[in-house]
């Protein structure tokens, strides 16, 4: 092949020639495109991907035939349909208020949905609630083929559950210290049917988010509140004043016990120790008379003379000493 002698276009339209397509006639210029768009769409038919998340359910004619797991998979092209189907996912439901935009200043919508969120406690009174209900799918065929519109069927349950269980509780109850009580047993109950339904859900929390009284009557509540808060403070005052009182008046009343059985103790054996004394002293008399007696008199003498101040001795028969003595400017 001499490439000297031609020109450069000339060279390029012989390689064209002796390159170009060869195959049947009837696949050349548009046939050939509607082929290869036959064929991709084929394929895409042939295979399709399942996501980690996910689990897909293969219907044949409408027919449930199997279920597979995250992957890439082969199915019949246009005999087989594939509905993929989230279950690691976790939905979840609002009740009494609606979230707009997620984030981290989250904002929520501003309609009211007092038709759900309004509730009736069991001594008669209206509460306003704010609930959520979490879920993921537990089997994707029930959860298809046994119920119809899954997440409607969901809500008016946990709606009507809800009330049923407010029911039985009181309007203090429910807004403060039976919240925890509530949201199990929600859950519980909500469970229950959706297992008697054959729904194919699991229940992952039931979660009261918000309880408040209905806005006419928060005034009042709020005045109610205060009267409590005030009684609590009142009776926490009480008991502490008491706690403080009464081991003191207990106290005090033990020590005042204790000094008059010490007193009764003393009393008792200072008239046992003089009952024995007398004894003594009565046996001595009985054996020597006068010399006891003298010794009673000299003994209680001393004890009259000590107590005289001072003493003096005066022989009767003088007179004239008695004025110098001036006893009215002597002490003791």
């Amino acid at each position: 092949m001499d490439f000297e002698a031609k020109s450069p276009d000339e060279i390029i339209n012989q390689f064209k020639n002796k390159f170009k397509w060869k195959g049947p006639k009837f696949l050349s210029g548009p046939t050939l495109i509607i082929a290869i768009v036959l064929v991709i769409i084929l394929v895409s038919n042939i295979f399709y991907t399942i996501s980690p998340n996910e689990v897909g359910v293969v219907l044949r004619f409408g027919k449930y035939v199997r279920t597979t797991q995250p992957g890439l998979h082969f199915k019949i092209p246009f005999v087989e349909a594939v509905t993929p189907i989230k279950t690691k996912y976790v939905y979840k439901q609002e009740f009494g208020y609606r979230t707009a935009q997620p984030g981290i200043r989250t904002r929520y919508s501003q309609r009211s949905y007092s038709s759900e969120s309004l509730m009736l406690t069991g001594d008669l009174n209206v509460l306003d609630l704010e609930w959520i209900v979490q879920f993921r799918v537990k089997d994707p065929y029930k959860i298809l083929y046994n119920i119809r519109n899954p997440e409607r069927t969901l809500r008016d349950i946990s709606e009507a559950v809800m009330r049923q269980v407010v029911g039985d509780y009181t309007f203090t109850e429910v807004l403060t210290l039976k919240r925890i009580e509530v949201n199990n047993k929600v859950q519980k109950k909500l469970q229950e049917i959706l297992n008697d339904y054959g729904a194919g859900i699991h229940i992952v929390t039931v979660k009261l988010q918000d309880v408040n009284p209905p806005d006419p009557v928060k005034p009042a509540f709020n005045e109610v509140n205060e009267a409590k808060q005030q009684r609590e403070t009142l009776i926490n005052q009480a008991w502490k004043y008491y706690n403080q009182k009464i081991p003191q008046a207990r106290g005090k009343a033990k020590q005042k016990i204790q000094e008059a059985e010490g007193y009764g103790l003393e009393v008792v054996n200072n008239a046992q120790g003089d009952a024995k004394r007398f004894l003594l002293l009565y046996n001595e008399y009985a054996q020597a008379k006068n010399i006891t007696k003298k010794r009673i008199y000299l003994d209680h003498l001393s004890d009259v003379l000590q107590k005289a101040g001072k003493k003096y001795i005066v022989d009767p028969s003088e007179k004239g000493i008695l004025p110098m003595l001036r006893l009215d400017h002597e002490t003791k």
